[in-house]
This record gives structure tokens, sequence and C-alpha cells, in this order.
């Protein structure tokens, strides 16, 4: 059957054109996503967002911009931090350093012989050593250790042992000794010229004054190329140093060294005119240079 025209409702009613069939989207096939949409910033709350992430990294770059420079550390700076360090900071004086330098290679040498009646051994005298070979070779006065039928050394550490005589100088008072045992970290003394030694250089004198000890004393060269007499007159020792440090009976044949604590000298006797076995304030000892050539080292 013929469809009838349909017609509106004014006068002259236009044709109408019947739109064209929309075309149905196919339904996804199963287990495909549907297509993801993509965000415009048409989005207020996108905007916004947008907006104030832009803002805090303008905020980040002032920020920066704006942030002082570390200042460059000049030498002024680095001298006031010394001196601040100092006037805060006790440190240990010239003295106690070279004593401390020192210390382990000084032993206190005894003396000992038979009692009268032969049947004790007693102490025959009391002086001081310092080891100049890390193997225990010693150097003392030989009137510390001249006549002893035992010589016994004690080291820094406390380790006792015997000892024996290698080698002397009679002409300066020098005996050289090797001790029987020696410690484990056995330190030698280093030894310097005497050379550029000069009056008012400050020296430290390290030994075993009436047996105590290890005592240290200090003071100054007095002067050089002095010239000693024994108080009996038997024996005459020239070239000397003379020096100031507190030295007794007992600190003979201990090292005289300077404040870098190396040894100049072996202290040998002291001066006293009213012939009292006690310091006055003048006291000896034998360059190192006579006492390297005790033992055959070459002098410097």
């Amino acid at each position: 059957m013929r469809r009838p025209a349909l017609y509106s409702s004014s006068s002259s009613p236009p044709r109408e054109e019947a739109p064209e069939p929309q075309a149905l989207s196919e339904p996804a096939p199963p287990g495909i996503p549907p297509r993801t949409r993509f965000f415009s910033l048409s989005s207020p709350r996108l905007l916004w967002s947008a907006l104030a992430l832009m803002a805090l990294l303008l905020a980040i770059s002032l920020s920066l911009a704006l942030r002082p420079q570390q200042r460059k550390l000049t030498q002024a700076d680095i001298n006031a931090a010394v001196l601040k360090t100092l006037e805060t900071t006790q440190l240990p004086s010239a003295v106690a350093k070279a004593y401390e330098a020192i210390r382990p290679s000084v032993v206190r040498v005894t003396g000992y012989g038979k009692s009268k009646d032969g049947k004790e051994e007693v102490e025959y005298g009391v002086g001081t050593g310092v080891v100049i070979v890390d193997k225990g070779i010693i150097l003392t006065n030989l009137h510390v250790v001249q006549g002893a039928q035992t010589i016994k050394v004690v080291f820094s550490d406390g380790l006792e042992t015997t000892a024996h005589i290698t080698g002397a100088q009679p002409e300066n008072d020098l005996a050289v000794l090797q001790a029987h045992k020696i410690p484990d970290d056995m330190i030698a003394a280093t030894m310097r010229s005497t050379g550029d030694l000069a009056p008012g250089d400050h020296v430290l004198a390290v030994g075993y004054p009436f047996g105590i000890g290890p005592s240290a004393s200090a003071g100054v060269i007095s002067g050089l190329k002095r010239t000693f007499r024994s108080p009996e007159g038997k024996q005459e020792i020239s070239n000397l140093i003379q020096f100031d440090a507190a030295a007794n009976p007992g600190n003979s044949g201990g090292p005289l060294v300077t404040m870098d604590g190396e040894v100049v000298g072996i202290v040998t006797a002291i001066l006293n005119p009213n012939q009292q076995r006690s310091f006055v304030g003048i006291a000896f000892a034998v360059p190192i240079e006579n006492a390297a050539s005790a033992i055959g080292l070459t002098p410097f």
C-alpha cells in the first residue's frame, strides 16, 4: 500500500527532506577498554591546579634568586679561627713535649758491688743512661758504672735487666752499655749536632737525681767549650756544654736535649765551689759528637 505524504500546518508547506540515517556505533569487542578521553583545561578544576603549580614554581625561583651567596673564606677568617682555637685550647708546653719525646729512651742505671764481708750485693751508685741504638746500646757516664760488679738498667716501661760495658772513653767520662734484654717497642733517642747551639738556647735535662725519676728540669745553654776539673783534681774534661737546668747526683749519664727532644749532650758534672753534692746553677754535658764517637758512630 502506498504511504501518504505528510504536510506541516503552514499555508505553503515546504517539502522536508528526510534526514540521512545515522550510522550506529558498533559495540567494542569484549576485553578491549573503551577509548580514553583526553582532558583539556576547559575543566575549572584542572585550570586552577595548573595555576597553583605555576605559582609554586615561581615562588621557588624567586627564593633561589634572593638567597644570599655564601661568602668565600679569606686568610683573615682563617687567622681569626686559629687565634680563637689557641685562646680556648690549652696546648702542652715546649718543655712537656720535649720530655715526652725523650722519656721512652731514658733508663735508670745502677751499679752493684759486694758488701765488705763479701756476702751481700749492695748498691754501688745510681745514675742515668740514654738509649741511642734500638738494639739496647746505652750511653752513660763512666763514673756511674766503673768498678761495679753488676750493672742493672730499668727501661721506661718498667723492664729491668742486667747490662755490661762494651766500650769506654775515659777522657770524656763516657761508657757504652749493652742491655741483655730490651722492650719490644724500644725507641732510641734522636741525636742532634751541637754546631748551631748558642748561649740562651732552651734545653732540658732528664734523669734520676738522687734516684728519683725520671725527672725533668729545664734551663738554657749558659756557655760552650767550657773546661771542668774534678774536685780531686784527678781529671779534666774540656769542650763541655755549660747549662743551668738543675742537675744533681743521679743525673750523671742522662741526656741534655733541645725543645725538639733531640740529644745534644750527656750530663757529666756539676760545679759547686763549696764542695757540696748539690746544684748551685752550673752543670756540664759532654757534646753528643764526642759521645757518638765513643761507640763508633760517625760524628755529625
